[in-house]
């Protein structure tokens, strides 16, 4: 995740009322558990939970003025006291430096004190960190986790402080964000939950200790005299020209060494399959991939890929998928590929965690990419790919070595053949259409079809770096979709709705078929959802599909919830449907196990059975209730 830069502090007239020491002393003890929740809660996620909390508590108690200072009226919170032009003043001070901590990391001139781990408070042999919390507060915290630092500190402001917009936009100028709008409508996409805010969740004045790896601090003390004797060592290598290391692109300049991570971005300690691995052994996932490419043998590439993954500079584009998290790899990683592709050199690691792709021009190190994926538990179909590169609206393949056809094929063209993709002896398949880069009306939807002898299955491009398996069925026994193409053909598009959202899977369930009460036909009912690799976050879409139309309709959506999936099989949405003879129903249905379906509102009614057929009106507004059949009362899809 990139923040934004915080500018330089704006003069401050001296006409503004002034605060000392004591008056700002005073508005720190009295405000101090609400002042370190709000340093916690905009300080990036990535520093992990421990050092966000001891961060946190050193930003707050660094926030007294040196002396008598003059401070902008900022607003002080709506609740929890008034605690006057003191409270803003160390507010804002707590605000400025949480920001700060969530810069990239500059060694010239010099790093902000902000984004060095704290002299103080310490404490040595314990982990601390706030107490867990339910689904929902882990929800928010992963959501939080993917803003940037001053749309988390906007969010903060108005759901912690209770600051009106104009207040936040106050604030955040105050703290230097250039861009106070953009940090407040970046805010606005993630839903209000005051309230889960102040939760223990977040709360680093309310914490849990547990000890340290207790093996590997003993391991420690003993090599204490050893480490500090190849301190010294190593202190005089880093003083011999080139560093000894070699050039290292471009990545950021090195500001921390120790042998576990040198030994983890050596070139020559990466870890490779042998080209038989994966036939012998019991788990087909990319633990057993070959290296393949030109450029395996490449020192000086590989050594840059691996310095950028440990610490990209600022001209690197980094991505990654929701829920992936940052940072060097625990140990050396596996080398999958190093080649050319079109006109990149491009580099695929693994640490058994996360796919690593590195890009960088033929010629040079300007405009290199960095793109993770998360992957663990893969296996399969869905260890079966890893995107090389995307460029013109087209998309390159590394294929499994198990993969012995790989196809192109139309999801939306129920009847359609395939095209035969080209496969290179390195496993790179030929370019062809993405729907991941698709501009415009969904008129298409290209999807890979891969065989191997445990059968076929398709995969679909979804703006990430490993694609997304299509499956069909009932969620508690999904199968593959190339064993039933027509179930995915009408609802191709919806596909859109799972873009870039770290998705591991796509099912479509055919849930229920409704005789239309015009006497037209029967219309489908079909649940669609995308499961991700990071468990949670899922996305839930209900689709009517009429035989008059040719391609579904999404008419209710959910996000987090387990309709639809393995845990909680069931689901019930409806739709204002209007006849060829002009007249409005609203047709409704739930899965097999429904056995009454009631409607209240603006339409009200009840069917036996999974469906539900009213006459209503244009714009009608109607809440709908099922009953399973073991009793249980289930609410529509919202």
């Amino acid at each position: 995740m990139q923040s934004q830069d915080v500018a330089p502090r704006p003069p401050v007239p001296s006409t503004e009322p002034a605060v000392d020491v004591e008056q700002a002393e005073a508005a720190l003890v009295e405000h101090y558990p609400r002042l370190v929740r709000l340093a916690y809660l905009v300080l990036p996620p990535s520093l992990g939970r421990t050092r966000r909390v001891l961060t946190a508590h050193a930003l707050t108690q660094r926030a007294l003025p040196r002396g008598r200072t003059s401070t902008s009226a900022i607003p002080a919170p709506a609740t929890g006291g008034d605690g006057g032009p003191a409270y803003g003043y160390v507010r804002l001070q707590v605000l400025r430096t949480a920001l700060e901590a969530g810069r990239p990391l500059r060694l010239r001139p010099w790093p902000k004190r902000a984004q060095l781990p704290p002299l103080l408070p310490q404490v040595w042999g314990l982990r601390l960190f706030p107490r867990s919390g339910g689904a929902d507060e882990l929800a928010l915290d992963q959501r939080l986790s993917a803003l940037s630092g001053p749309a988390r500190a906007a969010y903060v402001l108005r759901g912690l402080e209770k600051l009106t917009d104009a207040d936040v936009r106050k604030v955040l100028g105050a703290a230097g964000v250039e861009d106070p709008g953009t940090a407040l409508k970046e805010a606005g996409g993630v839903p209000p939950q005051d309230a889960l805010l102040g939760s223990p969740e977040f709360d680093p004045c309310s914490l849990q200790a547990r000890p340290t790896d207790l093996m590997r601090r003993r391991q420690h003390m003993k090599a204490a005299l050893a480490a500090t004797a190849a301190a010294v060592v190593c202190g005089a290598l880093l003083l011999v020209p080139g560093g000894g290391w070699g050039p290292d692109g471009a990545a950021a300049p090195p500001y921390a060494r120790n042998p576990a991570a040198e030994a983890a971005l050596d070139p020559g300690r990466l870890t490779t399959a042998s080209a038989s691995a994966w036939k012998t052994s019991t788990r087909t996932g990319f633990s057993v991939w070959p290296a393949r490419g030109t450029l395996t043998k490449d020192k000086a590439l590989l050594r840059r890929a691996l310095a950028v993954w440990a610490r990209p500079g600022e001209s690197v584009q980094v991505s990654a998928t929701p829920g992936t998290p940052g940072g060097a790899p625990p140990g050396p990683p596996q080398l999958l590929y190093a080649g050319v592709v079109d006109t990149a050199r491009v580099v695929l690691l693994y640490d058994g965690l996360r796919i690593a792709r590195y890009a960088e021009p033929k010629e040079g190190t300007g405009g290199a990419a960095l793109d993770f994926a998360r992957v663990d538990g893969a296996t399969g179909a869905e260890a079966s790919a890893v995107v090389l590169d995307r460029a013109d609206g087209n998309v390159r393949y590394l294929m499994a070595p198990w993969v012995k056809k790989a196809a192109v094929r139309d999801l939306m063209k129920r009847a359609g053949g395939t095209s035969a993709l080209p496969v290179s002896a390195d496993g790179v398949t030929g370019a062809f259409a993405s729907p991941a880069l698709q501009r415009g009306a969904c008129r298409s939807w290209n999807v890979l079809q891969l065989s191997g002898a445990s059968g076929s299955w398709l995969l679909t491009d979804l703006a990430e770096l490993t694609p997304a398996r299509l499956t069909t069925g009932r969620p508690s026994a999904p199968r593959d979709a190339s064993k039933a193409l027509g179930a995915w053909s009408p609802y191709a598009c919806s596909l859109t709705a799972a873009r870039a959202q770290g998705v591991r899977s796509v099912n479509a369930w055919q849930y229920a078929r409704q005789p239309l009460p015009d006497a037209t036909g029967t219309a489908s009912w079909v649940c669609t959802r995308a499961e991700t690799w990071r468990g949670g976050s899922t996305r839930v879409l209900a689709q009517f599909h009429a035989p008059a139309g040719r391609w579904g309709a999404v008419v209710a959506k959910s996000d987090d919830s387990p309709a639809c999936g393995a845990r909680d099989p069931h689901v019930l949405a409806g739709v204002l449907w209007k006849s060829g003879t002009g007249t409005w129903y609203l047709l409704a249905a739930g899965s097999r196990d429904t056995t009454s379906v009631t409607a209240t509102g603006g339409i009200r009614g009840t069917a036996r059975g999974n469906v539900l057929a009213l006459r209503g009106q244009s714009g009608a507004q109607a809440r709908l209730k099922g009953t399973l059949d073991d009793g249980r009362r289930i609410s529509g899809l919202k």
